[in-house]
């Protein structure tokens, strides 16, 4: 009897440790969605506006370790684990962030597609969207007119933002889909990695850094601090979230979401 105890306790010792399966995953992250669809709007709101100022922090973090590398050398991918910041304290903290709902809120309206889910969905990513947008012109607007850097640091926040947004918006819209495609691949790994969410947040995101990829609310920051500050038109800095944010959503739902859908839907 006591060996056959012994037996029993290793075996669940052992499906504790198993990787969680596709459909498990899948499953999962379409609970999540489902509460954040059923959330009240005023929750929604304050959680987009704090993941906008706390994603901002990505801008400034690069800029701080920019500022205080040696002036010869090349210390790019020293400087580009500070845009890692923000997002570690957006997902560790569970804040709304738009990117993340391309494929949280998605995966329950593509098991069950309904008009009044779809409806739902859009308004969600509106609310967050907007909010999210909120929270970076805040920001945006504070390093601009509030001394809380000095004038060489403010420099190399707006060379930084310069970088990432004066460019053609059809590089912005391209460099936007693997961004999109690696926070919804980064979204799937969570449940799997509940010990090490530190370190996949921190290596998915470092990804999108030094891959100069595009992401629309980390970038925001940078548009509205070239906006405020004249170094790019208001039409150029509006082309840049729109492109971003398409080419996010193509690379979160469109690739990564549909992947992940076609991969479990027989199991389910």
């Amino acid at each position: 009897m006591r060996k056959m105890n012994k037996l029993a306790q290793q075996h669940e010792d052992v499906e504790d440790k198993l990787r969680l399966s596709a459909p498990t995953i899948y499953e999962i992250i379409s609970r999540e969605g489902r509460e954040e669809l059923n959330r009240p709007e005023s929750s929604l709101i304050w959680s987009a506006i704090v993941a906008g100022i706390c994603i901002s922090f990505s801008v400034i973090c690069e800029g701080l370790l920019l500022k205080h590398v040696p002036e010869n050398g090349d210390y790019f991918l020293l400087e580009n684990l500070g845009y890692t910041v923000g997002f570690l304290i957006v997902i560790l903290g569970r804040f709304q962030l738009f990117t993340e709902n391309t494929i949280t809120v998605i995966l329950p309206l593509l098991e069950h597609f309904r008009a009044r889910t779809f409806t739902r969905t859009m308004k969600l990513w509106g609310i967050v969207l907007s909010f999210n947008f909120v929270g970076t012109f805040i920001v945006a607007l504070l390093i601009s007119f509030f001394p809380f850097f000095s004038a060489e640091q403010f420099d190399i926040f707006m060379n930084i933002s310069d970088h990432a947004v004066n460019k053609p918006l059809g590089d912005i819209f391209v460099q936007a889909i693997p961004a999109g495609f690696l926070i919804a691949a980064l979204v799937w790994m969570l449940p799997s990695s509940s010990s090490t969410k530190f370190w996949v947040i921190m290596l998915m995101t470092y990804i999108i850094a030094i891959g100069d990829f595009a992401h629309i609310v980390a970038g925001s920051t940078e548009a509205f601090l070239l906006m405020i500050n004249g170094a790019t038109s208001i039409s150029h800095g509006l082309g840049y979230l729109l492109m971003a944010g398409l080419g996010n959503i193509i690379g979160g739902t469109g690739l990564f979401a549909l992947m992940a859908y076609a991969q479990v839907k027989e199991e389910m």
